[in-house]
């Protein structure tokens, strides 16, 4: 972040808002890869210049500069904000000017207004080197009140001091944050480097789908719509995804689109009802081709100030991914991986271990936490053990590793002095390291030290140590999903991992008649710092293996997909493709603590419109076209006349 955005009184440290982003041009951004020359903002508007370009090459200019006073001061300095930056308004202290000095401090702050004036050096001793326009200022010679604003509800400048719910019900107001701006900005350039990167470079089509669908099987809840037709109603899209595979029998050959999904998913921590995704499919590809696709992009529309990402990614299988980090969207920031020691407690006499080892699939793992016993306190390894047992219905144990080479632990009765060399060499602990171990089910296990190894980080973190670099950037993508899983409420029956029209993996398909809870599928995650930010496949382009999966495995309703099975019997390509979730990307890029952060006008955590005060009531007689009655009395609602 420059030091002008700092010295705005109140802002945060952390914001960052460089000025190639505010004010976009090619020698700021990378030179030929960029649009070459500076976007004229200045075009088809009453100001000639904004509050942050002015500099000293411009002394003697007269401009007109249009935005909200930020300060008034000393009855002789206001400055002035739009959405580039601030400028220094300087107002001549003669009687002549007295109308001035009157207008400018009996308006409002966060007024809006338009003046005119000379650019002037600011006296010597008097510059301001951390703002870009803090060499000159302007000598005010006219000003217009374009509209006086009321008490606000906040300080515009107070950004991290506001309540999410404040800032969401004065959302325009918000809006005028650096932070805001800036993360705005950022996604509309992060967008249109993708836009040219597949439209122009490698010749993808935009083609927008239908919002008004219907109901089809699988997948999260879906927003209904009533139609006038009595008992029929539309579906809103959890994806674009069946109207994508479309397009491929169709002969589009590479599709893409900025798309608009939703899922009425409730009240789910940083998830938004409705969300924006860069969606792709293309002909004839492959996984490795996709996954080339998706790196070029992220690479061409990576801005320059983040730093170059390196590609290809790495990438991982999802039996690695659990069995290593406990989960399928791992942080490679840091270290702590799982480490199964099973065999150096196969002939301890400690009989909860012994009773995890004779279950199928049973073992013990460990993580070790270095430095732990330095950092933690009794109360943190509680807390741990309390999240396993919530969480995951599992026990944990743990040692630390004194200075004498000892294990202070309870199990330290139950190994002789070979097997706890052997523990200690399996976990490469050192001096005050903690070792966290789980026995059972292997998937339990690893996932509850997966959750621990995260908690654990982020209790290090807490009292100042450094894991994770919160400016790097480490991409991954995770491989070989299990095409299904078993039902959580009927463990007998299969559901998709990712959506049933996922191709299984080539040398599996084979199981799909005997064994199909074996089956891998041709899906893969990419993930980001631990956050699942793209997830695609190669698609199922066979109609007999479609109908297949959805009738015998699945047992799904063929009917309600007769649609797409007649398409891919018409004549369908191979195909694959991708869904990059924008609103997670762009968060993660400039550091947001939330999505909410990175869209304009995002819902609360349980979706509703502060602002607008949406969802809202409609009149029973609106409701009847529709055929729709509501079970329960409304209130009476009020209906304004014109």
């Amino acid at each position: 972040m420059p030091a002008f955005w700092r010295t705005v009184r109140g802002l945060p440290g952390p914001l960052r808002a460089p000025l190639s982003l505010l004010f976009p041009s090619g020698a700021a951004q990378g030179g030929a890869r960029r649009v070459s020359g500076a976007a004229d903002v200045n075009s088809f508007v009453s100001r000639t210049k904004t509050c942050g370009e002015l500099r000293s090459a411009h002394v003697g200019q007269e401009v007109t500069l249009c935005g909200w006073i930020q300060y008034q001061r000393q009855q002789q300095f206001v400055v002035l904000r739009d959405f580039q930056g601030l400028t220094q308004i300087i107002i001549p202290q003669d009687e002549a000017a007295s109308h001035l000095r009157k207008i400018l401090y009996d308006t409002p702050v966060e007024s809006v207004v338009r003046l005119t004036g000379t650019v002037v050096p600011r006296p010597p001793g008097q510059t301001n080197p951390r703002l870009p326009t803090g060499d000159i200022e302007v000598k005010v010679k006219t000003v217009e009140i374009l509209n006086s604003c009321k008490k606000l509800p906040f300080e515009i400048k107070d950004f991290a001091k506001k309540t999410e719910a404040l800032r969401m019900q004065y959302r325009y107001l918000d809006l005028r944050s650096v932070q805001m701006q800036y993360n705005l900005r950022m996604r509309s350039q992060v967008v249109m480097r993708m836009r040219e990167y597949l439209c122009n470079r490698h010749g993808f089509v935009d083609v927008e789908t239908p919002t008004l669908f219907k109901k089809t099987p699988g997948g999260a809840k879906e927003f209904v719509v009533p139609s006038r037709e009595a008992g029929k109603f539309y579906s809103l899209p959890q994806s674009p995804q069946q109207f994508k595979q479309l397009l491929m029998v169709g002969g589009l050959d590479r599709y893409f689109q900025v798309a608009r999904c939703y899922r009425d998913e409730g009240s789910k921590p940083d998830r938004q009802p409705e969300f924006t995704q860069i969606d792709i499919e293309m002909s004839f590809a492959d996984q490795a081709g996709i996954q080339a696709l998706i790196e070029g992009l992220l690479q061409y529309s990576w801005p320059d100030e983040k730093g170059p990402i390196t590609i290809p990614f790495p990438s991982i299988t999802y039996d690695e991914a659990l069995a290593t980090y406990g989960t399928d969207k791992p942080d490679t920031r840091f270290e702590m991986k799982i480490i199964d020691v099973t065999d150096v407690f196969r002939n301890t006499e400690v009989g909860v271990l012994q009773k995890s080892l004779s279950e199928p699939r049973g073992t013990v793992r460990a993580i070790c936490i270095p430095q732990g016993a330095k950092h933690l306190r009794n109360k943190d390894l509680e807390s741990l053990n309390e999240l396993a047992k919530s969480q995951f219905n599992q026990g944990i144990l743990h040692f630390i590793l004194r200075s004498d080479g000892s294990m202070k632990s309870a199990l330290g009765k139950f190994l002789n002095e070979e097997q706890k060399l052997e523990l200690v060499r399996a976990v490469q602990a050192n001096v005050d390291d903690i070792v966290l171990l789980a026995a059972g089910e292997h998937e339990k296990v690893c996932s509850t030290l997966g959750k621990l190894r995260l908690e654990a980080a982020d209790l290090l973190e807490a009292r100042g140590q450094s894991l994770r670099n919160p400016s790097a950037f480490h991409f991954l993508w995770v491989v070989d999903f299990p095409l299904f899983l078993q039902k959580e409420e009927n463990p007998r029956q299969l559901e998709s991992v990712h959506h049933p029209f996922t191709a299984p993996h080539p040398s599996d398909e084979h199981l799909l008649y005997t064994d199909p809870a074996k089956v891998r599928g041709q899906h893969y995650d990419l993930v980001l710092n631990g956050n699942e930010i793209g997830g695609g496949s190669i698609r199922i382009h066979s109609a007999k293996l479609q109908r297949f999966i959805l009738e015998t495995v699945l047992k799904e309703d063929t009917e309600l997909l007769s649609h797409l099975l007649e398409a891919l019997d018409s004549g369908a390509p191979p195909h694959g493709g991708i869904a990059l979730g924008l609103d997670r990307l762009i968060c993660l890029l400039v550091g947001a603590a939330s999505i909410r952060d990175v869209i304009a006008f995002p819902k609360s955590f349980k979706g509703r419109d502060l602002m607008c005060n949406s969802p809202d009531y409609i009149a029973p007689e609106e409701l009847e076209p529709y055929h729709v009655k509501i079970a329960e009395p409304m209130p009476e609602v009020k209906v304004k006349s014109n």
